[in-house]
């Protein structure tokens, strides 16, 4: 009996310890949809490409859009999400537009091989605009449609943040 009530006694002491902590817990901040807006233009001096850098970087969960505005209609701008492809009639490649990017900046460059004679339409003052979209969105929102993501995450257009490069 002894043996059995020291038993308790000592399993009593250790669950009825106190637990202590550090004292400071650190709360991940909250993901954020940002849309950044680029006027650029391609050509030789810059090798056909643009560098944006995101400040703050974004969350290496977060999926990188990008749209190129093509034109317009009477229901208003029309986006192209890239990347975007232009053929010659043969089937042949002309040129387009692709991008890549990081937790820290978004690349957009044409590809091609002639870049230099494509139309200057599709090389100077291109506006491009680089929407983040949280990673709990990224699967189920419609990327084809610029006029989809905004609207799912609800971007007003006061929101978009212009860069000048």
């Amino acid at each position: 009996m002894k043996k059995i009530i020291t038993l308790l006694a000592i399993a009593g002491l250790l669950t009825l310890q106190s637990c202590t902590t550090s004292g400071s817990f650190e709360i991940a901040p909250v993901p954020t949809t940002e849309v950044f807006e680029v006027t650029t233009s391609f050509n030789s001096n810059n090798n056909f490409s643009r560098f944006v850098t995101l400040n703050p970087p974004i969350y290496s969960s977060d999926v990188v859009l990008t749209y190129r505005l093509s034109g317009s209609n009477s229901q208003g701008d029309v986006w192209q999400l890239l990347p975007e492809t232009y053929y010659f009639n043969d089937g042949t490649l002309d040129f387009g537009y692709r991008f890549d990017y990081t937790n820290r900046d978004v690349n957009i460059y044409m590809i091609g091989n002639d870049l230099q004679s494509v139309s200057t339409n599709f090389r100077l003052n291109q506006v491009i605009r680089i929407v983040i979209v949280p990673a709990n969105y990224a699967k189920t929102i419609n990327k084809k449609s610029y006029s989809d993501v905004i609207t799912t995450l609800n971007i007003k257009d006061s929101q978009i943040q212009k860069i000048d490069l």
